[in-house]
């Protein structure tokens, strides 16, 4: 049932499916525009607003700025939940794996972990020089 709905009638992966593919194979991909070199993210069909639909998948750089962060307390542990500027253009949510929390526009670097025994994007502080 769940390849019902991640395919199309030609039998191609749609958008999200392609993504967690990509990621279960250890990259990060991001789409593109080829007319206008926009990318974007979370994967979809056509470029928001404009509606562009030539989208090809590139590899990401990895690197971003916090755009934004908080921290969830629970009694037994605290997690971040971030919005991370990716350098390509686009802004994801994710976390900052290592730390509690973390300065906005602090550089961090993506890398795939596995979260619930699914492939995963988080991001970790880039050092200094790195």
């Amino acid at each position: 049932m769940g390849q019902e709905r991640t395919t199309s009638a030609a039998g191609e992966l749609g958008p999200e499916a392609r993504f967690k593919a990509y990621l279960a194979d250890g990259r990060f991909m991001l789409q593109r525009s080829r007319s206008t070199g926009k990318f974007t993210f979370y994967p979809r069909v056509a470029i928001p607003g404009t509606g562009e639909t030539d989208l090809e998948w590139v590899a990401a750089s990895c690197r971003g700025t916090v755009y934004a962060i908080t921290v969830n307390r629970g009694r037994d542990s605290s997690y971040n939940i971030a919005i991370v500027q990716l350098a390509e253009g686009p802004r994801l949510m994710s976390r900052i794996e290592g730390v509690e929390t973390a300065a906005i526009g602090t550089a961090v670097k993506a890398r795939i972990a596995t979260l619930k025994g699914e492939p995963a994007l988080v991001f970790d502080v880039e050092k200094a020089g790195a």
